[in-house]
């Protein structure tokens, strides 16, 4: 069946209502007709046609409102429809012009949805000499035939998801319609609101191929032209502008006009922007309009649409008084809340209304001139909110990056010193006397912000003004400094609380976005201190948004400088000295009632004392989470539930991110705090609503990392001011002795199940052990038993928690823990979730760490514990996880790598050892050798590394020592990525004896792969790859000499032979290996200059000490070149005189 638009829902308006018809009598009557059309059934004869004829006149002149509850489509099958598109085509080549109107209605309503079912006829409607492409030019004489055309176009390009789309060819003839409609002028014979109606049919007509028909705008000038019309129609009929546009805007990172009219000083002299002043007087004028005016607001559609704009135009600002009334349905609609925030209650700027059908009804309007201009002015912000939401489609449907090119068009920037402000979306922010057209502009501009951290990251602040050019980094910081000038602007002027959150959470876009560390300092002081205030806002949205963007300045780029002296302000710090047009704050005292108790006071005493002030910020979340709400904002708190006695839901759940954020970034000034969070855990974790205890349990997680990342050995926290091991002991025994465990249980709710294994993951190992041995064996106990679990998010968390306990001190030699986490994690590893496995993988790779580590312990009793047919599991299950996907593969390789190390003689000598371990070795091959992800083949080739470190096995007479060799020398000198190529020269240098390379065939293979390797470790196509080239050179000479300090006699002919041909380019890099060593990279390359001398100097004495044969020159040019290489380097370690075989380089 299809659906078809009913012919009174036209956005033309409805016909004149009958008086004193009752809507129940409306409907019915429509009902009876529609069903009676339902009913035909195509017949040609003349009583068919002339009946027909009789339903269609009597459907027109059918009154229909949407009050009298009829369905807003008619249901038609695809036979009829058949007939009436064929019916409604004739007529229109048949019928005489003044019922071309009609016609085109019905028509409108029946394609409406129905594009793709039309395919037979779109020839005869959009071909070249088809009925709507002569409707729909230019040069119709009917305005009002040509607007409905373009209506039908727009109904034929809207699709239902699951339908067929329009085809191609057909969606650019619609797309070119609809442009030139757009950047066609009004015609002298039309009024401005068949003009506006005009122009919504085209940007929904657009909208609809961008959303529904994924059109593509892939050539430049095709995207261009559409920015330039919708950034025209973006300001269409907006007071006190007149935009003058290109056709089409091309991507540059620089404004395309620099000349503007001149203002016109005959005009008034009032500010073409809001007045941010006598807030209270025009509110009272506002609520008076939207009772009469919000009806007015909805548009002449039930679709949604959405697109972006870019383009810099030029600008005329006429001085005109902007502080006339706002049009009827100019006013401000609710917007979607930050976060959690009113999610039920509170819609879009772009949701469905905004194209639903306006009453046009003459009676709704008073006949004065003054009711005709409001009406005027309703309609062109419909037109501005349509190319808003038009450009938001535009913006989802190009890349980023495009998108960025047109930045300078959208975005503004600092104005020079003289010259006006170019027209942007802030102009509309700032100037629209409508809340949703302003908020519509700024959720556009939050689309563009979001993402553009890479593209903003280029930014650069610098007071040098004596450049001949302006860099493309100033001009971005110019203009992310501009944003922040003008959002503060507008944040202060505004009285919409729907707006003003919109605002707010386009500022937290911006913030979470900015290269603030290549920046001035004052930008985030500037928006903290403004933002402060909003924090007691009367609307829980605007206090929700203002928590978000909190929390965006606390977690960008931390920790800052910046932020870290805005948190050590005072708690009354900026919170009294706010403009006149924003919300006061009662005294900071109500956020000072700290929960109090024995729990606080004994953190209060053992913490390191770093700052005497509080931080504020953080007893506000404090206070948002546990204390009762005040009775002044509660009036508008929707989002809490009935009868709580706290902040709403979404409040005390941003406040719970904050302190999250903080923990995270600044927790140098979050750990004084440590107990009483402790007791802000327990209490979410002790009440009924998950998403509460949720955020607990994420609270809980970010304070264990950080307390970990305090004691890791590169940690920059001095010893005095981490948090002393007890007090962490007493934090986490008082965590386990709370509801944390009855998380870890609340099978109902298996994200919080899963977020609390996180938490309990994040224990400092040191702290562990210390803990009441109860407490240990109730962590250990439930991560077991919670491995069983059928959910997958809380396996793959407890997968997770086992590979991090395992590598405990206090654990790790415990064979019997070890074991049952072994098996554990080996169950784990048959879960069909794709996410169970890569962390049981990984916990596999952490668990077989614990061996290397326990097997380089004196005490050997863990090794002859460890069962062995335990390890032949261990080693089945990882051959067969690296044949899994690349997540899992990078683990399980690593894990045989260290299995194969880890094996004993006692292991090796058994027969049903002898085929695994060759079957764990080709899995390992082959991985080194597949086009994976660079993971994994890096991890393969440190896992060959390890294989070689075992020296119980038989690397001199396994058939599969050459395959791993060759596979290693293929990488080292072929493979794209050098990382990659830097695993694989340390793996060949890991052998310790030479009878472990072999023949001498294999050794010499080996040796001139190196230095094939060499001689090509400058050779890549990517860029990225240089920075690693200098490491590559230091790994394969380290390679080099290795082998030199074990070569045997029959080896020194080839080595004599390569040096022959290659000796300055071998010697430039053996003395820039020398040289340049200053940092240890996690190859194991020695430290100091001196430690690679020496290793130099090692090979030198051996190969002085090896018997060569008589006449054998080999031996003698060997000795001689490693001689002259440390006598050049001897010679030029006191001085800059540069390395012989350098100078050329």
């Amino acid at each position: 069946m299809a659906a078809a638009q009913v012919v009174g829902s036209l956005p033309g308006g409805p016909p004149p209502e009958t008086p004193g018809e009752p809507p129940f009598e409306q409907g019915r009557g429509f009902r009876c007709l529609s069903a009676r059309l339902c009913a035909l059934r195509p017949d040609d004869s003349s009583s068919g046609r002339t009946e027909i004829h009789l339903l269609f006149d009597q459907l027109i002149s059918e009154t229909y409102s949407e009050g009298c509850g009829v369905a807003p489509e008619v249901i038609v099958d695809e036979q009829n429809l058949d007939f009436l598109l064929a019916y409604t085509i004739s007529a229109i080549q048949q019928c005489s012009s003044w019922t071309h109107m009609q016609i085109l209605q019905a028509l409108a309503a029946l394609v409406y949805c129905n594009g793709s079912k039309c395919q037979k006829y779109l020839p005869d409607l959009l071909g070249k000499s088809g009925l709507l492409m002569k409707l729909s030019d230019l040069a119709q004489s009917d305005p009002e035939v040509r607007r409905a055309a373009v209506h039908c176009m727009a109904n034929l390009c809207l699709s239902v998801p699951g339908q067929p789309y329009l085809e191609e060819p057909y969606q650019n003839i619609c797309f070119q319609v609809f442009l030139t409609t757009l950047q066609s002028p009004k015609s002298s014979d039309m009024d401005d609101i068949t003009f506006c109606m005009l122009l919504q049919n085209a940007l929904k007509g657009i909208q609809s191929l961008l959303n529904g028909g994924k059109m593509k705008l892939t050539q430049t000038d095709e995207l261009g032209a559409l920015l330039a019309v919708l950034k025209k129609s973006m300001f269409h009929g907006l007071p006190g502008l007149n935009i003058e546009m290109p056709t089409v805007l091309y991507p540059t990172p620089l404004p395309q006009y620099d000349g503007r009219p001149p203002i016109q000083p005959q005009q008034s002299e009032s500010s073409t922007s809001r007045p941010a002043v006598n807030k209270k007087k025009k509110s009272k004028v506002k609520a008076k309009k939207i009772q009469q005016g919000e009806e007015e607001e909805e548009e002449s559609s039930g679709e949604r649409e959405v697109a972006p704009v870019a383009g810099a135009g030029r600008l005329n600002l006429h001085r005109g008084d902007t502080q006339c009334p706002s049009p009827p349905g100019a006013q401000s609609l609710p917007l979607a809340a930050s976060g959690a925030a009113g999610e039920d209650r509170v819609s879009s700027p772009f949701s469905s209304s905004s194209w639903k059908r306006v009453s046009s009804s003459e009676s709704d309007y008073s006949d004065a001139e003054g009711g005709m201009q409001n009406k005027v002015r309703s309609y062109q912000a419909r037109v501005r909110q349509g190319a808003l939401a038009c450009f938001l489609s535009t913006i989802k449907s190009i890349e980023k990056r495009v998108l960025y090119g047109y930045w300078s068009a959208f975005v503004p920037d600092t104005p020079e010193l003289g010259s006006p402000q170019s027209v942007s979306l802030m102009t509309l922010t700032l100037k629209d006397p409508s809340p949703k057209t302003r908020a519509c502009a700024l959720q556009v501009l939050s689309a563009i912000l979001e993402g553009s951290k890479q593209f903003l990251s280029v930014a650069e602040d610098t007071s040098d003004h004596k450049r001949a050019f302006t860099p493309f980094s100033v001009m971005i910081a110019s203009s992310i400094k501009e944003l922040h000038r003008c959002l503060l602007l507008a944040l202060v002027a505004e009285s919409s609380s729907q707006t003003l959150t919109q605002i707010i959470k386009c500022l937290a876009n911006l913030v979470s976005n900015s290269p603030y560390n290549r920046l001035k300092l004052s930008l985030l002081t500037k928006v903290w201190n403004q933002i402060k205030p909003y924090i007691r806002h009367k609307d829980v949205n605007v206090r929700v948004s203002s928590l978000t963007l909190l929390g965006a300045i606390v977690s960008t780029h931390a920790p800052l400088p910046e932020v870290q002296l805005l948190l050590q302000q005072p708690c009354s710090s900026g919170l009294s000295g706010s403009s006149s047009a924003t919300p006061h704050l009662s005294p900071p005292e109500w956020w000072k009632k700290a929960p109090s108790g024995p729990f606080v006071e004994e953190g209060a005493v053992s913490s390191p004392k770093l700052s005497s002030e509080p931080c504020w910020l953080i007893r506000l979340c404090i206070s948002i989470v546990v204390l009762p709400r005040e009775d002044s904002c509660s009036g508008s708190d929707a989002g809490s539930a009935g009868g709580s006695i706290y902040e709403p839901f979404p409040m005390r759940l941003e406040a719970l991110q904050v302190l999250a954020h903080l923990a995270r970034g600044y927790f140098s000034m979050t750990q004084v705090y440590l107990m009483e969070l402790g007791e802000v855990i327990c209490k979410c974790l002790g009440e009924a609503d998950p998403s509460i205890q949720l955020h607990g349990a994420k609270l809980l997680e970010e304070l264990g990392t950080s307390l970990i990342h305090q004691y890791k050995p590169d940690s920059s926290v001095a010893p005095d001011q981490r948090v002393p091991v007890p007090l962490v002991v007493t934090f986490w025994t008082a965590m386990l002795n709370g509801p944390l465990p009855r998380a870890l249980q609340n099978a109902e709710h298996p994200t919080l199940q899963a977020s609390a294994c996180d938490a309990l993951s994040s224990i400092l190992p040191e702290a562990f052990g210390s803990l009441p041995s109860d407490r240990q064996i109730l962590c250990i106990t439930m991560l077991l038993g919670l491995n069983d679990s059928k959910n997958r998010l809380v396996k793959a968390a407890t997968s997770r928690a086992l590979g991090v306990y395992v590598l405990f001190p206090c654990l790790r030699q415990d064979v019997i823990f070890v074991a049952d986490t072994a098996n554990a994690i080996l169950m784990s590893l048959q879960d069909k979730s794709p996410n169970v496995r890569a962390k049981a993988a990984w916990s596999l790779g952490n668990l077989t760490d614990t061996l290397i580590v326990n097997m380089e312990t004196p005490d050997p009793s863990f090794q002859e514990e460890f069962s062995g047919l335990l390890l032949l599991k261990m080693l089945q299950s990882a051959i067969d996880a690296s044949k899994d996907k690349d997540k899992v593969k990078s683990n399980a390789v690593r894990a045989l790598g260290n299995l194969l190390h880890f094996l004993q003689p006692s292991h090796i000598e058994k027969p049903r050892f002898a085929e695994i371990i060759e079957e764990a070795i080709q899995a390992l091959i082959s991985t080194v050798l597949i086009e994976a992800a660079m993971k994994v083949r890096w991890n393969a080739c440190y896992a060959m590394g390890n294989v070689f470190k075992n020296p119980a096995l038989p690397l001199e007479t396994a058939p599969w020592t050459s395959q791993a060799y060759d596979a290693l020398t293929s990488v080292v000198t072929s493979c794209k990525n050098f990382k990659v190529r830097i695993r694989s020269a340390a793996a060949l240098a890991v052998p310790r004896r030479r009878e472990h390379y072999g023949s001498v065939e294999q050794y010499a293979q080996i040796w001139d792969a190196l230095v094939t390797a060499l001689q090509k470790s400058e050779d890549t196509t990517d860029f990225l790859e240089f920075k690693y080239c200098a490491s590559l050179r230091t790994q394969i000479c380290q390679a080099l000499i290795h082998l030199l300090s074990l070569a045997s006699p029959s080896d020194l002919s080839c080595i004599r032979k390569t040096l022959e041909l290659h000796r300055d380019m071998v010697q430039s890099y053996i003395l820039q290996f020398l040289k340049s060593g200053t940092e240890r990279d996690d190859t194991g390359a020695p430290h100091h200059p001196q430690e690679r001398d020496q290793m130099v100097r090692t090979a030198l004495g051996h190969i002085n000490s090896v018997q060569a044969l008589a006449g054998d020159p080999a031996k003698r040019a060997i000795v001689a070149f490693l001689e002259d290489t440390l006598s050049i380097y001897s010679d030029s370690s006191g001085s800059q005189v540069a390395p012989l075989g350098l100078t050329h380089r």
